[in-house]
């Protein structure tokens, strides 16, 4: 062989490899995870006076990210056939045939057992366990369970999604306390109407995919009814850490405002609708969540 042609070979084993890794971290749903770590991080800073240790921020970080997307790619695995269906999700690496069910698993295995292992050791087993029941919670009782069975699946599977800021705060104090919950709760209520909102933008795709999504079994018009119920309730819910006085001012204003937008947009996905008011509501949840978790970030250290 020559050396343009070893030149080639090795190229194209790079190209592979490179192929296979961006497989495997598309399993972890990567921008999900970020939020969820986002909001556990938060959780920990909230649960200390001053700023917890450092190194215990990042093995808790990586811990809870590590279990979190070995319950993303479990779910791959289990909707892979239900992903092929779905224009939003076919291309994904199972669906697509760039990795191996057996792949997934192994992967999905090695990383929920690896993350288990690190936060048991080097943080605290109420926080390895809390994640791994998070992680039972997203691939098991929402993606095998309630997905399939009932409309209210997001409402119940919502608890799972929920649960990062209470990993957070325990990782810190080793301990749940009512703070946390109501951190958990916010991410609670938030999780319908965001969820919603992309399940009404991609309606067609869930009904072809055999999915009881709300919009498919109760229709568009009464899932946008729920979304801004939802949202009115979120907004009220947000108000509870100013009120209990978990948080001060400046948070009440950034959370008044917030939710105003949120409402705003969920009051024109049920009243004023264009083709893409249920993508931009669904958009702007995300970066809701983001920001109202910064805002009490902000607002326990400067306010």
């Amino acid at each position: 062989m020559d050396g343009s042609k070893r030149d080639g070979v090795a190229i194209g084993a790079c190209a592979d490899l490179a192929g296979s890794a961006r497989a495997f971290y598309q399993l972890t749903k990567p921008r999900v995870v970020a939020l969820l770590v986002l909001t556990a991080w938060v959780g920990m800073m909230l649960a200390s006076e001053g700023v917890p240790d450092l190194g215990l921020i990042l093995v808790a970080s990586l811990g809870i990210a590590m279990v979190s997307g070995a319950a993303a790619a479990f779910n791959h695995v289990l909707d892979q056939k239900i992903d092929a269906r779905m224009a939003r999700t076919r291309l994904r690496p199972l669906p697509d045939g760039r990795l191996s069910s057996a792949q997934a698993l192994s992967f999905a295995f090695t990383l929920a057992a690896s993350g288990f292992v690190l936060l048991l050791v080097a943080v605290n087993a109420l926080t390895a366990v809390l994640t791994l029941a998070g992680l039972f919670g997203y691939a098991v009782i929402y993606t095998v369970l309630l997905k399939r069975a009932t409309p209210q699946n997001i409402v119940i599977g919502g608890v799972a999604g929920a649960l990062p800021p209470v990993l957070g705060w325990a990782a810190v104090t080793g301990t749940v306390s009512a703070e946390a919950w109501l951190l958990m709760m916010i991410i609670f209520t938030w999780t319908p109407p965001h969820f919603w909102a992309l399940a009404i933008h991609r309606v067609e795709d869930y009904a072809r995919a055999g999915i009881p999504m709300l919009p498919v079994t109760h229709g568009i018009d009464f899932t946008k009814t729920l979304v801004l119920l939802y949202t009115c309730l979120l907004l009220a819910v947000c108000l509870l850490p100013y009120l209990v006085g978990m948080s001060g001012g400046l948070y009440l204003a950034g959370s008044l405002v917030l939710n105003l937008q949120f409402l705003r947009h969920a009051w024109r996905l049920k009243f004023a609708a264009r083709p893409d008011t249920a993508i931009r509501t669904f958009r702007f949840s995300i970066t809701h969540l983001m920001l109202l978790f910064l805002l009490l970030l902000v607002d326990h250290y400067v306010a």
